[in-house]
């Protein structure tokens, strides 16, 4: 089973889906927490450093890359798997945010949506911009404004695939986010309980 976690920065979503892994793992059904990162944050540090400024197109088709890059990986290692494949991140956070900087999907980004399976259920973190952007602040990794976030989830909200996604309210403690998520696994068939 592959569960995707998706959502604006600062929803909480890598936290819960360690802990979310954590606890199924306790509960005897064997789960795996992948990451996929983008290197958003590796790539903006070099720029920093060596004072450069790419052109938004270039750190885009990175970004994209590596991220479609990491999901095929996350992918193949859930073949191997048995039991929850909990992936961070999803190739939706990449059609979002190419919404947000109006591109196109691209075509790697499109055939890997068409030749990869669909998470078997996806999770949309749902926190409000201000309160996510608080969250980034006080980690002080990243640097990410209230208007590209407050953009981002409009962006989420539109994509075509949005109505079967599975709203968790974010705003909760880690725990009780991971107890939502859980509920809504034995809904789903898992016959778990939060």
């Amino acid at each position: 089973m592959i569960i995707a976690l998706i959502g604006i920065d600062g929803a909480g979503k890598t936290t819960a889906g360690k802990l979310l892994a954590e606890q199924l793992r306790t509960a005897a059904y064997p789960a795996t927490f992948t990451a996929n990162p983008s290197g958003r944050r590796t790539l903006a540090a070099w720029s920093r450093r060596r004072e450069l400024q790419p052109p938004v197109a270039l750190l885009d088709a990175v970004e994209t890359g590596i991220r479609c890059v990491n999901v095929l990986v996350s992918h193949l290692r859930a073949r191997r798997s048995s039991g929850a494949v909990i992936m961070d991140r999803y190739l939706y956070c990449q059609l979002a945010l190419r919404r947000v900087r109006g591109l196109r999907e691209g075509w790697f980004l499109t055939l890997l949506l068409k030749a990869l399976p669909t998470p078997d259920i996806v999770f949309y973190f749902d926190v409000d911009p201000e309160i996510a952007h608080a969250r980034i602040d006080s980690r002080a990794t990243d640097l990410e404004t209230l208007e590209h976030l407050g953009a981002f989830d409009q962006a989420y909200r539109g994509l075509p695939q949005f109505p079967a996604f599975i709203v968790i309210d974010a705003t909760q403690s880690t725990e009780q986010v991971v107890e939502s998520v859980l509920r809504e696994l034995g809904v789903c068939g898992l016959g778990l309980q939060a």
